[in-house]
């Protein structure tokens, strides 16, 4: 992924409840849908037990708030809310140096 300097990240670091029916078919919508939203760069998801982060990119902020209100996502956050999450924390971050290797 060859994200610029300018760049901005969203980290969303969250534990599921033990029990959270319908979250794997919602982050895979969400991950279609967001993959489709002007602005959007790449995103990398990790998840170990109830534990997960994904790590989104955007060109801008404006392009990070349209995206916060995009009404099958507005749906998804307040079922993450309501049924998903134990909690999360979200960060939004400029990114200041952007440097990579690639042996291929």
């Amino acid at each position: 992924m060859d994200i610029p300097a300018g760049s901005y990240v969203v980290i969303f670091a969250n534990r599921l409840k033990p029990d959270h029916p319908g979250y794997k078919e919602m982050a895979q919508q969400m991950m279609d849908m967001v993959e489709k939203q002007p602005g959007f760069q790449g995103a990398v998801s990790l998840r170990e037990g109830l534990d997960g982060v994904t790590i989104s990119y955007w060109e801008s902020k404006e392009a990070i708030a349209t995206w916060r209100e995009v009404p099958e996502h507005l749906q998804a956050q307040q079922s993450g809310q309501s049924q998903w999450y134990d909690h999360y924390d979200l960060q939004v971050c400029k990114v200041e140096d952007a440097r990579g290797f690639s042996a291929g």
